[in-house]
């Protein structure tokens, strides 16, 4: 087992599980890492031939919270009540891309890192997706959210009782990621030995 990537992979379960509670979250979540990550990609380029070998874990760690940290206030601009929900898993981000780089993801060809993104936006769209559906019964309940949206929005409610509350938090997020994964590799063939 490959210590760097069970660690990224570790890292990527955080906010999939803890972000992803409505599909608004998790969406902004992922736009979040796309933006973060291919900045980083950009900036850490750029400096790692100009620095000797023992800064490059600081000046990545010093790049990534920038970076970080500068998104956050632009999303405190552009749509408060969504940033505030995010909490910190908008901060994470900045560990992940200081772990991207260790295991050396920007030194893939694009098609490999597009895969990385698109997989973790399918992920996290999906099961923001499901998880607001059966944890509240609803589409799109935090559009209001978002600049451009009708103030008054209340969502398309699907069942006017409500949704299985436990779908919306954490426990429920890995009760449901769990049957995923069991649905997943029941529909996949068995390996040939």
């Amino acid at each position: 087992m490959n210590r760097p990537e069970t660690l990224l992979n570790t890292l990527m379960l955080v906010p999939l599980i803890g972000a992803t509670d409505s599909l608004v979250a998790a969406f902004g979540l992922w736009l979040m890492f796309i933006v973060v990550v291919n900045l980083f990609g950009l900036g850490i380029g750029v400096l790692r031939p100009r620095l000797v070998s023992t800064a490059h874990l600081p000046a990545s760690i010093l790049l990534a919270a920038t970076l970080c940290s500068c998104v956050e206030i632009a999303a405190q601009a552009w749509a408060l009540q969504w940033q505030q929900h995010l909490g910190l898993y908008g901060a994470l981000i900045a560990l992940q891309c200081v772990v991207l780089q260790d295991t050396g993801h920007f030194q893939t060809t694009w098609p490999e890192r597009l895969r990385l993104y698109i997989l973790f936006g399918t992920l996290m769209i999906g099961l923001g997706l499901l998880r607001e559906l059966i944890g509240n019964a609803t589409l799109g309940n935090h559009l209001s959210w978002l600049p451009g949206a009708q103030p008054g929005w209340q969502a398309w409610v699907l069942s006017a009782d409500g949704g299985l509350r436990l779908a919306t938090l954490a426990p429920g997020g890995f009760i449901l990621l769990g049957l995923l994964i069991a649905g997943w590799q029941a529909l996949r063939p068995a390996p040939s030995h």
